[in-house]
């Protein structure tokens, strides 16, 4: 039951915007639903969504969100998403190992991981 629910990650954000910017144009994700203070992206599809809501961020260096890539994180992608609002940071020594992490127009870090997810 629990291992088949689907995933809403909530954050407040200030700017609707500027964090569409860098969730659809910058990493590709898709608006799945949009209100006035509210927008949600995701992959269609996935078990997963992030939803974005007006309000006042409060990101600490350990609010992260991990995309597991089982790859290497291309050039272009990381590109895209600093010319779409982002800005790359060190997140430590593990996920600059393993990843590169971008933190997103409010703060919040995104690491995309050159590993793979194992249970």
């Amino acid at each position: 039951m629990i291992a088949d629910a689907h995933l809403r990650i909530a954050r407040p954000t200030r700017s609707l915007a500027n964090a569409e910017r860098f969730w659809t144009a910058g990493l590709g994700l898709d608006v799945l639903f949009r209100e006035e203070e509210l927008l949600m992206v995701g992959a269609p599809g996935a078990a997963w969504h992030l939803e974005l809501v007006a309000g006042e961020p409060a990101p600490g260096t350990e609010d992260l969100l991990v995309l597991y890539l089982d790859g290497p994180v291309g050039d272009a992608l990381v590109a895209g998403l600093v010319a779409a609002g982002g800005r790359r940071v060190s997140q430590g020594d593990y996920w600059d190992r393993w990843g590169v992490t971008i933190a997103d127009p409010d703060g919040y870090r995104l690491v995309l991981s050159t590993r793979a997810w194992t249970n």
